[in-house]
Formats: C-alpha cells, sequence, structure tokens
C-alpha cells in the first residue's frame, strides 16, 4: 500500500472499502520493524489538578464537580517502586498542569525513580526549557506532550489561553534536550477534518516523532462539548495504522480509550500496528478521579490485576511481553 502523498492519507482515511487492508499491511510493517514484542510501561496518574481549561478534558480547571487529588513525592516513588516489583521496566508519570510540583520536586521524584533501573517518561504539559533541561539531567528519558489537533483554528476553539505556537516550541525543545518524544491527535473534535487528520499525520512526521498516541474523541459531560458526538474507533484505527506505515519504527500505543469505546480496542489497536501498551499502575481510589474522559477501561482492578489482565489478552494473540526498556530503534 503505497502512500506518497497528502492527498493519498486524505483518499485513504476517506475509504472504508480498504480498511482491513489498510489495518494488515500496518501490522505487517509493525512487525518487520519493531518485532513482535509488545513494551508495557506503568502508568502513575499522580494528580488530576490542572490550571488549563481545554475545552474537551473532565480534568479543566472550571470542572467543579471532579474531587481532586495530588500524590505526594514520596508516595509517587512508591508507587514506582512497586511498579517496578511487578516488572515495569518504563514509569510513565502523568498529571494534569498542576504547579505545586515545583522544579526541585519533580527533579527529586526523577532522580528516586532513576535509581530503580528504569525508563522514565514524564506526561506533566507545557513548560520552560529551563525546565525541561532539569528534567532531563535529573535523569527523564522521554516526554508525552499531544499536539491533539495541528488545524491552528480548531487548536485555538478547543485550548482558550493557550498558543498553538508554544505547544510546538515545547515538542521543539523537548526534541532539542534530547528527549524521545511523544505526541498524537484527537480524532473526532467537533469541527474537525479528514484534511487536518492528514495534516495531523505529516506533522508527525516532520517533528520526527519517537512515539504518537492516537485516541478516539470521547464527550464528557461536565465540559463545555457534553453535546458532541463521540468519535469513530474505525477512524481512530485508521489515522494510527498510517502512522504506523509512514513513521516505521516509533513506538505506538494501544490506547485505552480505544478500548472504552470498543471492548477489544487495544487488541485490535496492537493487530492495527500498535506495540505499547500502559496499564494503570494507580491504585483504584485515584483512578475514577483521574477522568479526562468519562468510562475509562479498568478503573476497579488494582494494578497486578490490570497487568495479567492485558499480559494475557497479548499472549492470546502470539504476542511477548518485552523484558527491555522499550527505547525508539532507529
Amino acid at each position: 500500500m503505497e502512500i506518497n502523498s497528502r492527498q493519498d492519507i486524505i483518499d485513504i482515511l476517506k475509504d472504508d472499502t480498504i480498511n482491513e487492508q489498510l489495518f494488515s499491511y500496518a501490522d505487517k510493517v509493525r512487525h518487520e520493524n519493531v518485532g513482535d514484542e509488545v513494551h508495557l510501561r506503568g502508568l502513575i496518574e499522580f494528580s488530576n489538578i490542572c490550571k488549563r481549561t481545554c475545552k474537551y478534558c473532565g480534568l479543566r480547571c472550571e470542572n467543579r464537580v471532579l474531587e481532586r487529588y495530588r500524590i505526594e513525592p514520596d508516595d509517587i516513588i512508591l508507587f514506582a517502586q512497586k511498579a517496578v516489583e511487578m516488572g515495569y521496566k518504563t514509569i510513565v508519570l502523568q498529571s494534569g498542569e498542576d504547579e505545586y510540583y515545583s522544579t526541585d520536586k519533580m527533579c527529586k521524584i526523577i532522580s528516586k525513580i532513576k535509581e530503580l533501573d528504569v525508563a522514565l517518561t514524564l506526561g506533566v504539559g507545557e513548560k520552560s526549557f529551563g525546565e525541561y533541561k532539569a528534567y532531563k539531567d535529573a535523569g527523564a528519558d522521554r516526554f508525552l506532550l499531544r499536539i491533539e489537533t495541528t488545524d491552528k483554528e480548531l487548536y485555538k476553539q478547543m485550548h482558550p489561553n493557550m498558543s498553538f505556537e508554544n505547544r510546538v516550541r515545547c515538542l521543539k525543545d523537548l526534541k532539542t534536550l534530547g528527549y524521545e518524544v511523544g505526541s498524537g491527535c484527537l480524532v473526532g473534535l467537533p469541527d474537525q477534518t479528514i484534511e487536518s487528520l492528514a495534516d495531523d499525520i505529516l506533522f508527525f512526521k516532520e517533528i520526527d516523532a519517537d512515539m504518537i498516541g492516537i485516541g478516539p474523541y470521547i464527550s464528557h459531560p461536565d465540559t463545555p462539548l457534553k453535546d458532541c458526538n463521540n468519535g469513530s474507533f474505525e477512524l481512530s484505527l485508521k489515522v494510527m495504522a498510517i502512522v504506523r506505515i509512514l513513521l516505521k519504527d516509533i513506538n505506538i500505543p494501544a490506547t485505552t480509550a480505544m478500548e472504552t469505546l470498543n471492548p477489544n480496542g487495544r487488541i485490535i489497536a496492537l493487530q492495527s500496528g500498535a506495540n505499547v501498551v500502559m496499564p494503570n499502575v494507580t491504585t483504584t481510589e485515584y483512578r475514577k478521579k483521574y477522568e479526562i474522559y468519562p468510562n475509562k477501561i479498568c478503573i476497579n482492578e488494582d494494578p497486578s490485576q490490570c497487568r495479567g489482565c492485558i499480559s494475557a489478552k497479548i499472549k492470546s494473540i502470539g504476542r511477548t511481553i518485552s523484558t527491555g526498556y522499550g527505547f525508539h530503534r532507529k
């Protein structure tokens, strides 16, 4: 399947008669370039407090319904230790943009977790070059910062008081500092076009991304977009498959949002180009409060149950669990 231009991407996204061919080819590209190992990454959602007002996100600061929490640094480190005991070789620290975690606090957390002999990924939002550098110097390996959409007008609509240019600046700073850089987009945002999704895919190639997460937009009842329709699982899968075909050797997670719309979503994604899964290692008391979107999967399972469940599913499709750190094999 040849994809040589923006128009090729648009045509494939619009043509649902070739979906199975697309998914099968993406799976072949995945097999040939990153192999059959699936990388499990332990996700710690350490604060649902956020200063932003993104219209699609349940963590937005204007959501007064959500019960807020933040986990203290020493307890974050304990969560990481437990994840390592379960066999995780990568820890992912994710939060809303919570200014309680100063640079010093974050660097202490990073350096302590790095003592556990793991790769460390951060997903803590927009920061200054100096803050990103401090995190890198403390030992952080990767950073996740989704662009969500490269349509500047749509970005402005969805992200009040934020700047598309600053988002791109952050991604460039992270690359300059030597991070493995992850980004991604939401599929199905109100007023999003197939053409803008094609531009998103080309943007990921342009920034030489190391990891791309694709997820369907899921409407949250406590946001301004509460009456909007959810995105499409199938279209999200198509965007992900094209990303695999164009960025052959990057890491691509099978996202939990996929499984929120389809009971077998993550396994289908793993058979359509994905090679990473990020099981939640935060305990159940916090999981239900980290509600970016409603009806998240596995919120009542403890971390060991989550790992056991997804591991069994992965093995059932003939794939193996990686014992490595899962760095981008360029």
